[in-house]
């Protein structure tokens, strides 16, 4: 049996041709809770009970990770001595 939360997000619409394609339209509210938007990469997926559409998490490029960087998240530096054997630092 499903679950609440599961059924929360059911809603019926029309399956449109665009071009040699077919397309749903996915209402706004879904779109901004899911962070889909026109453009977004999303999953499609089947089984025996039918078409599932899923959004692909973006990966964050390097500029965004360190735009996250502050005083606050920051490592100290760690002193682990002098080279040993034929380390090189």
């Amino acid at each position: 049996m499903e679950s609440k939360e599961q059924r929360e997000a059911v809603f019926m619409t029309t399956v449109q041709k665009w071009g040699g394609s077919l397309g749903v339209r996915i209402p706004k509210h879904l779109a901004d809770r899911f962070g889909v938007d026109h453009g977004s990469k999303v999953e499609v997926s089947a089984n025996n009970e039918g078409i599932f559409i899923k959004p692909v998490k973006k990966t964050p490029t390097l500029e965004e990770l360190m735009s996250q960087i502050t005083e606050d998240n920051q490592h100290n530096e760690i002193d682990f001595g002098k080279p040993e054997g034929s380390e090189v630092w």
